[in-house]
This record gives C-alpha cells, structure tokens and sequence, in this order.
C-alpha cells in the first residue's frame, strides 16, 4: 500500500502546490491513501473550511492538526461535521474532534490516521502523547492493521523516543511542526517507518514560510510585527510510505520534494 504524507502546509503557497502536483502524483505514485498536516492552511495559521475543502477537492484524503488548531474559531464548529479533520488526540476529554480516524482506501485496505502533540517547549501543554498513542492502539479495531502516526512537536528527542516507543506496532511514525525537513528517515528494527520532520509545504524563499522581512524585524529589531505567509514559489515536502497491508509494518520511507509549476520528470526524490 502506497501512503503520502505532506508535512505542514502553510497558506496559499502550500495549497496552490499540492492542487498543481497532487492529482498527478497521486497517479506516478499509485497512491492509495494521501494526509496532511493542516494547522496552518489559512493564512498561516488554523484552519477555516474553505481552506480545508480546498485540500481535500485537490486529494487529500485526512488532514491532521497540531498547535494552532483552534486559531481560527470556525475550526471548532467545523471539526465536530468532518470526520477526515484531526486535532492532536492527547487534548482533554471534551475537546471538540478527535485524533483518530480510520481511512478506508478504495480498494478497502483500512489505515489508522493518530495525530499527537508533544509536551517539550508546546504550547498549550497537553497530555503525555505516549500515554495517549497506549490508549488509542489499545482501542484500536483488530481489523486495522496499518497507523499512521503524526507527532507534531519542538524537540527531535521526544519525536525519535515516540519512534524507539511504537517501533513494531505502527507502520511510521513522522515527525511535524519545525517546517524544516530532516535527512533520517529509516525503517527501524521492528519494522516502522520514521522521520523526525517530514519539513513544510510552502514557500522556502521565507522564515518557515513566513515573510522574511516581517520575521527579520522581530528578530533583529526586538519589534512586534504580525506575521505574514510568504508570496512566492510553493514547494511540497513529504514521505512516500510503502505499507504491508499484511503485517502493517513498513517497507520503505522515502523524502519526496517537489515545487508547483515544475515537469514531473524533475521531482526530488532521496
């Protein structure tokens, strides 16, 4: 089974980029089942429906969340009607959403999509995202062999403790949040793929996809500025998972980078 995940995707850029790559990535790549992180589609930062509708029309089929979940308050309504719309599934009790979804593909293969947050340098300070991750795989239906774990968090040793964790009972684990995309992806020994960031769908002429002249001013005046995405060239980070619908361990991650408006002949694949 064929898996992309697309890391953050930040404002127009991000958007434009997969609505101009994905529908013809989904096709050389045989993508059974694509999800992406989405806590910064509108305008940077959060969520709104238009936006998220937009991902799902270009083929997205889940869209995971992270920090700026609630930054738009529609989200709070929104994701209460639409089931492919995750937030990090260690908030309370109560909490509009969930963090766990079962995807079904179209030839019926059934995929757990677990979106957790991390506790080191977040905010808000959720619960312990290894006790949620127990709590969710002990609930997990038998029939769902293949999960696809989303951390979103700061620090790269809480992301690789959760791979060392859930190493053999998730087919990945794949680190978001930072924007910037890391060169260890590996199967670990017991069969799961990991990354520690998958990296940003966005413009990279930017601070994380933010105006740089914006950025610059807050960090080298000591001003507030309001941030603002970055105009320009929208590029697609992700992973190709190759999944055993079998055992629901991986057999391949591999990067995938690709930039809007580019021949597919030219796409980046490590």
């Amino acid at each position: 089974m064929n898996l992309l995940f697309i890391g953050d995707v930040v404002g127009q850029p991000g958007r434009r980029a997969i609505s101009d790559q994905l529908p013809t990535l989904r096709q050389r790549f045989k993508l059974d089942l694509v999800v992406a992180n989405a806590e910064n589609i509108a305008d940077g930062a959060g969520i709104t429906r238009k936006t998220a509708n937009e991902l799902f029309a270009a083929g997205v089929d889940v869209l995971t969340n992270g920090n700026h979940a609630w930054d738009k308050k529609e989200a709070l309504e929104y994701i209460t009607a639409e089931p492919r719309l995750l937030r990090p599934h260690n908030y309370p009790d109560g909490t509009p959403g969930t963090g766990w979804f079962v995807a079904t593909t179209a030839v019926g293969h059934k995929v757990g999509i677990l979106n957790l947050m991390g506790n080191v340098f977040m905010h808000p300070h959720l619960a312990c995202p290894f006790a949620a991750a127990e709590r969710a795989l002990a609930a997990k239906p038998d029939d769902v062999k293949l999960v696809l774990v989303d951390l979103h968090a700061e620090v790269t040793s809480e992301k690789m403790a959760m791979g060392w964790y859930l190493d053999g009972r998730v087919s990945a684990v794949v680190g978001t949040h930072t924007h910037v995309p890391t060169a260890d992806e590996r199967v670990l020994p017991r069969g799961t793929g990991y990354i520690t960031d998958v990296g940003m769908t966005g413009c990279y002429e930017s601070v994380i996809g933010m105006d740089t002249q914006k950025s610059l001013k807050r960090f080298v005046q000591k001003l507030p500025e309001r941030f603002e995405v970055a105009e320009g060239l929208g590029t697609i980070c992700g992973v190709l998972l190759d999944l055993d619908e079998g055992t629901g361990l991986c057999r391949t991650i591999t990067r995938l980078r690709v930039d809007e408006n580019i021949s597919q002949a030219k796409i980046r694949v490590a």
